[in-house]
């Protein structure tokens, strides 16, 4: 449990974010870096530096485009050693913007990808490590690709100077032997890289197989407090910083910050494991689907929106 190479990223306002357009109040997003500080995570990632091209800022809130300023008036005055990070989407790369690391709060810019668009997802790990950001690549949707593709990618990625590439579960569809199957498929065509792991939580298995990819050597852990995420959510960041036992991890301040905030936040917005979830993560489908359902009438039709979604399988 206890691997000194482990590094934990919280996810919180990145994932999070996407359940309410990134509309977080600066006291919720100060007091989440606050406690990961106290409690010593590794890394906080602060949510998307989006084009405005592809999400109008009338549209979002502040942590869709995270702006350095915007960090910086966040952090200031707390004494912190949590690094931070944010995701750029390989595909909607159009007028971000980067300063070299030394002029800029972040230290990591991690980029998302969909191994078509691997090319693209290339080209921006170059241009932000020739300015001195730490990398890495989170290959989206994996369970979704054809592996002929995927170790192409791979084969790809193997030559760029990230050094850490993500297995990332985003239907919540794989289950301990994916995990198993995928990390080594990573492992075999990275040498010397890292391997990363982001699941969710549809079949109620983010934590267990987060546990599953760690048996195997993946070291770059993604959770988050309470399991906030899109859809379903994700591996919740208490249950993986109980369950490491590294003694530098402090879970008081993650609890705190659980029971002030995380809970009253339930009464206005949903996330965690329901049964429409479920069922998308079964037919490893996005769960836009079971998203749309929960916003109407019909949100606990379950029978009826199983056999709606079995219907259109191919």
């Amino acid at each position: 449990m206890f691997r000194e190479q482990i590094k934990v990223i919280d996810c919180t306002i990145r994932d999070g974010g996407l359940i309410n357009n990134h509309l977080f109040t600066d006291e919720f997003v100060r007091a989440v870096y606050k406690a990961l500080s106290e409690a010593k995570i590794d890394y906080m990632e602060m949510g998307y530096r989006s084009s405005r091209k592809f999400a109008p800022e009338k549209d979002y809130g502040p942590w869709k485009y995270c702006d350095d300023d915007k960090i910086l008036k966040i952090i200031d005055g707390i004494e912190s050693d949590v690094k931070l990070s944010i995701m750029v989407d390989a595909h909607r790369v159009e007028d971000q913007e980067f300063k070299p690391v030394d002029q800029s709060p972040v230290d990591m810019i991690r980029v998302a990808t969909y191994v078509k668009d691997v090319d693209r997802a290339i080209a921006l790990v170059d241009k932000v490590h020739d300015l001195g950001y730490e990398t890495t690549v989170n290959i989206m949707a994996v369970s979704t690709e054809n592996e002929f593709d995927l170790i192409e990618a791979l084969d790809q990625l193997a030559k760029t100077p990230a050094p850490v590439i993500y297995v990332v579960d985003s239907f919540g569809y794989y289950y301990c032997e994916q995990i198993e199957y995928m990390v080594k498929l990573f492992k075999k065509h990275l040498p010397g890289k890292e391997i990363g792991i982001h699941c969710h939580n549809n079949q109620q298995l983010a934590f267990s197989n987060t546990i599953e990819g760690i048996i195997h050597n993946a070291n770059y852990l993604d959770a988050s407090l309470y399991g906030i995420g899109r859809g379903a959510g994700n591996c919740p960041l208490e249950l993986l910083v109980g369950f490491l036992k590294n003694p530098k991890f402090n879970l008081k301040p993650i609890l705190k910050a659980i029971e002030d905030y995380m809970i009253p936040m339930l009464k206005d917005i949903e996330w965690g494991y329901m049964i429409p979830y479920m069922i998308t993560g079964m037919f490893n489908q996005h769960p836009r689907s079971a998203i749309a359902l929960r916003e109407t009438d019909r949100k606990d039709k379950y029978a009826e929106f199983y056999e709606e979604l079995y219907d259109v399988m191919p």
